[in-house]
């Protein structure tokens, strides 16, 4: 199965993919964001500054996923916000094309709590980086809550990050696993 665990920036995206791989041994993680630096690299930056607004990373995470489950059948946690919805719709398709088995995780949780979250995260170890990562998260609190009411597919599990603890929230989605599979 391939678990898309979306979300704000600061939700417990990653927390949770690796409580799920903890719990499933031998389970993958897969993070489109290792392609956005990529990309970001490679390709000039679109005028938004958001490598998600380029066709190519958008392609090349669809495309590794393909690569990946191609080769390993194990389940595939994949922690990353997407919340432009007809990037989510092309991207899910696409993965829901890879593999049938497919669950989307939407990690919501109360606003100062996540506003709380990503003041005291550390991202990266230069702190003008930090900074500068920590600023466009805080930018984007509004718009990647507001995503949680426009998000296909309607299987969409919608679970509170705030009101549960990683290990709660990974046997709610390991639930869902097995009463999917």
């Amino acid at each position: 199965m391939i678990v898309w665990i979306n979300g704000p920036f600061g939700a417990g995206k990653t927390t949770l993919a690796e409580r799920l791989r903890d719990r499933r041994p031998g389970s993958l993680i897969f993070d489109p964001e290792e392609i956005g630096f990529v990309v970001k690299a490679t390709v000039p930056t679109p005028a938004s500054g958001d490598y998600q607004d380029l066709p190519v990373w958008r392609g090349l995470t669809i495309a590794a996923i393909r690569e990946i489950r191609r080769h390993y059948s194990q389940d595939i946690f994949v922690p990353m916000t997407l919340v432009q919805p007809e990037y989510l719709d092309e991207i899910l398709d696409g993965v829901m094309r890879v593999d049938d088995q497919f669950l989307h995780i939407f990690l919501t949780l109360n606003e100062d709590l996540l506003r709380h979250r990503i003041a005291n995260q550390a991202m990266h170890p230069d702190p003008n980086r930090n900074a500068e990562i920590r600023g466009w998260r805080l930018a984007n609190v509004a718009r990647c809550l507001a995503a949680r009411e426009k998000l296909p597919p309607p299987e969409t599990q919608i679970l509170d990050s705030g009101a549960h603890t990683p290990d709660e929230l990974s046997e709610m989605v390991l639930d869902a696993i097995d009463g999917t599979t």
